[in-house]
C-alpha cells in the first residue's frame, strides 16, 4: 500500500456519503477511487465531485465496485451495507460500516465478513459521541449500587428525514448501560395512566425536528439531584471526520471486528 490511502465510498449520493467524498478529496492521505450507489440510483454515471459540489474529480458513480481500494466507508442504506461487506469479505477489503437500522439476519451477515477483513461497525463515528459512551460507562458503573436506585432516560434529536427510531446510538447508549446497571426493560415514550416508573426500566424518547443532525442526551435521575450526559453535533462533518479517522486506522489492522474506542485508543 502507497502513503496515500486509496478509497471507496458506498453511498456516494446520500448526504453522509457526499460529505465523506468532500472531505477525503480535500485529505493529502486519502485518494477517492470509486463511489458506489444501488442500481437504478439517477445518480449513476455523474461524477461524484460534481455530484457532491467539489467540482469533478474524475471517478463516476457506479453500482459495481471496481479495482480494489485500501478501504470502503459504508453510508448507506441495510441492503446496501450487506451487499457492500460481502464483496468486502470476499475482496479482503477493510471496511467502515457506518449505516444504522439493520435487522439481525444483516447485522449477522456483516459480522460474518469481519472473519476476513478488518471491520468498524458503529452507531455513531462522531468521536465525542464515542468519548461520550465511555463517559456513561464510567457514570453507570460508579452509581449501579446506590441504595435508593437511579432511572435512566435516553433522549435523542434527529432531523425530519431519520428512518429509524429510536437511533443506533441511543439504542448503543442503552445497551453501555444496561452492561453496567442490569436495567431488564426498555420503553419506547410514555402515555396515560402508566404507573409508578420501574428502576428496572430504561426508557428511550425520540424526536424528529427539522434538519438536526444528532443529539443524545443520558440522564441519570437520583433523589435530590440528576447527572446528565450530553453530546450535539453541529454539522454532518463531524460524523464524516470520525469515518476517516476510522478509515485511517483500520488499513493497518488484521482481519477482526474493531471500534471506534479502538480508534480513539479508549
Amino acid at each position: 500500500m502507497s502513503d496515500t490511502i486509496t478509497l471507496a465510498v458506498n453511498g456516494a449520493a446520500g448526504r453522509m456519503g457526499q460529505r465523506i467524498v468532500a472531505l477525503s478529496h480535500a485529505d493529502p492521505d486519502l485518494s477517492v477511487i470509486a463511489a458506489l450507489e444501488a442500481p437504478g440510483s439517477p445518480n449513476l454515471g455523474r461524477d461524484a465531485g460534481e455530484v457532491c459540489g467539489i467540482g469533478n474529480i474524475d471517478v463516476s458513480i457506479t453500482s459495481e465496485l471496481g479495482p480494489r481500494p485500501d478501504v470502503v466507508i459504508d453510508f448507506s442504506l441495510p441492503e446496501g451495507l450487506t451487499s457492500i461487506a460481502n464483496v468486502c469479505g470476499e475482496r479482503q477489503i477493510p471496511l467502515v460500516a457506518a449505516t444504522t437500522g439493520l435487522t439481525k439476519a444483516q447485522r449477522f451477515a456483516v459480522r460474518e465478513a469481519s472473519q476476513m477483513t478488518p471491520m468498524i461497525i458503529a452507531p455513531s463515528m462522531s468521536l465525542a459521541v464515542n468519548i461520550a459512551m465511555k463517559l456513561v460507562r464510567d457514570a453507570a458503573h460508579a452509581l449501579k449500587d446506590l441504595p435508593d436506585g437511579v432511572d435512566v432516560e435516553i433522549i435523542e434529536r434527529h432531523h425530519r428525514y431519520k428512518e429509524d427510531a429510536p437511533s443506533g446510538t441511543a439504542l448503543k447508549f442503552g445497551e453501555i448501560v444496561i452492561d453496567e446497571m442490569g436495567q431488564t426493560e426498555q420503553r419506547h415514550g410514555r402515555e396515560g395512566h402508566t404507573g409508578r416508573r420501574p428502576q428496572t426500566e430504561i426508557g428511550y424518547h425520540a424526536l424528529r425536528t427539522g434538519d438536526n443532525v444528532g443529539e443524545h442526551q443520558i440522564v441519570f435521575g437520583m433523589l435530590g439531584e440528576t447527572l446528565e450526559v450530553s453530546v450535539r453535533g453541529h454539522t454532518r462533518d463531524s460524523y464524516a471526520y470520525g469515518a476517516l479517522a476510522a478509515a485511517k486506522y483500520l488499513v493497518k489492522q488484521g482481519p477482526g471486528l474493531y471500534t471506534m474506542a479502538d480508534v480513539l485508543g479508549l
